[in-house]
């Protein structure tokens, strides 16, 4: 059952309220492949202020995400949705906003038509803010940084970045690391063969089948198939991280990228919540808590 909650500032809850209608967030109703990440409370009305700040959501909040793409979301082994982004809206839509929440499975290459088609109310997904992303969407405060990184074969035929030169790298439709990967390509003039796959599992399975020397991805999910699979390592050398003075990981990193939720054009007051929200749960501590839980061995 959808129901409206109306939203103070300053990422205070007031009132949970059981009404019909919509405002701005997705009307359909939900496939097979929607994963309700959060249990939607009993309909009913609650104590509440009143304020002239106040902000009417429409619940469950639906959130657009490319699943799976660990560790930011995927399925544990009894099916249950997990990840860092997944434990991020539980922080902010949840406990910071009182609102429930739920993922919805959309492939990353048609993730911003999705959102602005109405079919959910906004994207987590492990999505870099990009100057040409931002003229369809807006976005959060940067909520993470990553680096596009190179993960390649222990004992292979590539030791540095110009070994890759003429050989065939795997990368995700639609991401920033096809995007790296396009540049890369651009630096060899043209010598580099890039196979676009739709999921990052597809990719890493063409390294694993020796169908690619290389993938080319953010370096916290390369850094989970490095923990997971002894054949795999990241390609060291310095990058772009240390060209800019960066806290580098000691692999070679192409970018250096931040993450951000994205929301429709017209849902500014919305993405104004989830900004307090987001401070919240860092002036707190609750956002480290969550980092150290998934990434505190990411750059080993």
């Amino acid at each position: 059952m959808k129901r409206r909650t109306f939203v103070k500032g300053s990422a205070g809850i007031t009132t949970g309220l059981t009404l019909a209608g919509c405002m701005g967030g997705s009307g359909d109703e939900q496939d097979d492949e929607t994963t309700e990440a959060s249990e939607t409370t009993s309909s009913g009305t609650t104590a509440s202020e009143t304020s002239s700040e106040e902000l009417s959501v429409e619940e469950p909040v639906v959130i657009g995400s490319d699943i799976p793409y660990p560790p930011f979301e995927y399925r544990k082994e009894n099916g249950d949705l997990t990840g860092f982004d997944v434990d991020i809206a539980e922080a902010v839509f949840k406990e910071e906003m009182g609102l429930d929440y739920e993922f919805k499975k959309t492939g990353f290459d048609t993730i911003i038509p999705s959102l602005n088609n109405g079919n959910f109310r906004t994207i987590m997904s492990a999505m870099t803010i990009k100057p040409e992303r931002a003229e369809k969407v807006d976005f959060s405060d940067p909520y993470f940084t990553a680096y596009q990184t190179v993960a390649i074969l222990d004992n292979g035929e590539i030791s540095k970045l110009e070994d890759i030169k003429g050989k065939t790298v795997a990368v995700q439709k639609g991401t920033t690391g096809e995007g790296a990967a396009e540049q890369l390509k651009e630096q060899f003039d043209g010598n580099l063969t890039i196979d676009s796959y739709d999921q990052i599992t597809g990719a890493f399975n063409a390294l694993l089948n020796n169908q690619a020397v290389a993938v080319i991805n953010d370096n916290t999910v390369n850094a989970k198939y490095v923990k997971e699979q002894d054949s795999v390592v990241f390609l060291e050398g310095d990058g772009e991280a240390a060209d800019q003075g960066k806290n580098a990981p000691p692999y070679l990193t192409l970018t250096v990228e931040e993450y951000g939720i994205a929301f429709r054009k017209d849902d500014d007051e919305f993405r104004k919540r989830v900004n307090e929200a987001l401070a919240a749960i860092k002036d707190s501590g609750r956002y480290d808590e969550i980092y150290g839980k998934y990434f505190e061995s990411s750059s080993n």
